[in-house]
């Protein structure tokens, strides 16, 4: 059942964060939340980047599928971990998972470092998975509800383009990690694990001072802190910006009817039900982007290992443009979504991606490629498909009630990730084991499919968000109340 139901309310506080200027306030947000993606990025860049390393007698001795298995059991956590940490984070606030999510996550990379054998590696990486699935559904949930209507698009795509960043660090530090000049083989990549989760906790220290979002506070009968925040970061935003704030019209205001807690009957309603038809989107949006990306990213090691006779420490170089490919993706288009719009940059992005990965698998198969130019195409399928995946999160993110928000962004994350993800390194592992480049071929042709399904989906029933308040983008559950 529902948590009591307070009184029908009218509040400002979503027009209010909504007008506010850019500041030092958004860019701490940004940087404070963003930070963790360039170090998941770091760590799981350097997990691809060994999966050669890892096949070594000298190291722990996995096959290319035990290597795939390991990918599918990271994201199977990832999964969890969203749908746990997801109904956390709307039931008691977006702040308190700031910290929780994060700790399960560097625990996880800290004892990847000390594996001795396959299954302590699948159980640790388990657990990594765990914390980055909760930190998904916290970070995108947050970033929505904290920044202004009219940039949220260019900023969420930034926030989880950053990733990438971490992609490029990792990979540049294999030239040292993975070189065995300088470490033995199976020291190397401990060390790379555990100096990534290390300095992941000064991230715990950047968080203590990011406010619970005002908007969740309104909602869950909380009125007085949400005034009494959104006073200070007007304060704050006026004092960095030197800029006066416009009065918010009465017309911007919204009547609201606040609960302690929303049941999960209600939450699955508003989803399944009321927005049915996005709850379609979000599936597709989700799920073709996470079968593509685990089923390369996850592999691309073994593809230059296997076929192009790339050694082992020289594989993590090859990611340097492929990582670099992906962040300029976000960089260059991420503007776009929030001005072109939201409906013709997603179904564009994706359907880019998906024809240029099937003309590049054709052209692996017929041996054509070196590991150079099929890196240099890949570089340029992800500076597209980078932005289409940022873009589901933002999707999933945005069109659903205020309430059922960090949720959403789990169940939509897990389920696409779930029938999209989960298999798809393992499957792609063992495609590998084949030898046959046209086996390959196959497994790329259908997440080029999937890709395409999912522009034609999005430019039918997407929606058009850019620019507009959440409050308008979807109804909050207690505005439906009030009514």
């Amino acid at each position: 059942m529902a948590g009591e139901t307070g009184k029908t309310i009218q509040t400002d506080i979503p027009a209010r964060m909504d007008r506010l200027p850019w500041s030092r306030f958004h860019l701490t947000i940004l940087i404070a939340l963003g930070v963790t993606w360039i170090l998941d990025g770091l760590e799981v860049t350097l997990k691809g980047a060994v999966s050669s390393v890892l096949q070594e007698p000298e190291s722990l001795g996995f096959s290319s599928t035990q290597i795939g298995m390991i990918a599918s059991f990271y994201i199977t956590g990832a999964v969890i971990g969203a749908l746990l940490f997801g109904y956390l984070t709307d039931r008691f606030g977006r702040r308190m998972f700031f910290f929780i999510t994060l700790a399960v996550y560097l625990v996880g990379a800290l004892a990847t470092a000390f594996s001795w054998n396959l299954w302590s590696f699948v159980a640790f990486r388990f657990i990594t998975g765990l914390g980055i699935g909760g930190e998904y559904a916290a970070i995108n949930s947050t970033i929505d509800e904290m920044m202004p209507a009219r940039v949220r698009g260019q900023v969420a795509l930034g926030v989880n383009g950053s990733y990438w960043i971490g992609a490029a660090l990792g990979a540049l530090s294999t030239i040292v990690l993975l070189n065995p000049d300088f470490f033995p083989v199976d020291l190397g990549w401990r060390l790379g694990f555990g100096i990534g989760a290390v300095l992941g906790g000064i991230i715990l220290f950047m968080r203590r001072h990011l406010p619970e979002s005002p908007r969740w506070l309104a909602t869950h009968d909380r009125m007085d802190e949400a005034e009494k925040i959104t006073a200070e970061i007007e304060e704050r935003t006026k004092e960095q910006s030197g800029e006066a704030l416009a009065e918010v019209p009465d017309e911007e205001k919204i009547e609201i009817r606040p609960q302690k807690y929303f049941s999960l009957l209600q939450i699955m309603k508003a989803m399944f039900s009321t927005h049915r038809k996005r709850a379609l989107l979000g599936l597709v949006l989700m799920g073709s982007q996470a079968f593509l990306y685990n089923a390369i990213f996850f592999t691309y090691a073994l593809v230059l290992s296997n076929f192009f006779d790339v050694p082992s420490k020289n594989t993590g170089l090859y990611l340097v443009p492929f990582a670099v490919g992906n962040f300029l993706g976000v960089i260059v288009l991420g503007r776009l979504f929030d001005t072109i719009g939201r409906r013709t940059m997603i179904s564009l992005t994706y359907g880019l991606s998906a024809i240029i990965l099937m003309v590049t698998g054709f052209l692996f198969a017929q041996g054509v490629l070196s590991a150079v130019t099929l890196t240099a195409l890949w570089s340029v399928i992800f500076f597209f498909a980078s932005a289409a995946a940022s873009s589901a999160y933002l999707t999933v993110s945005e069109v659903f009630p205020l309430e059922t928000r960090a949720l959403a962004i789990a169940i939509f994350y897990s389920i696409g990730t779930a029938a999209g993800g989960i298999v798809s390194p393992w499957i792609f592992g063992m495609l590998i084991d084949t030898g046959s480049a046209w086996n390959v071929f196959y497994g790329y042709l259908f997440a080029g499919a999937l890709m395409l399904v999912a522009a034609i989906t999005e430019a039918v029933i997407g929606i058009d968000a850019e620019q507009k308040s959440l409050e308008e983008v979807a109804d909050p559950i207690s505005a439906e109340s009030a009514g």
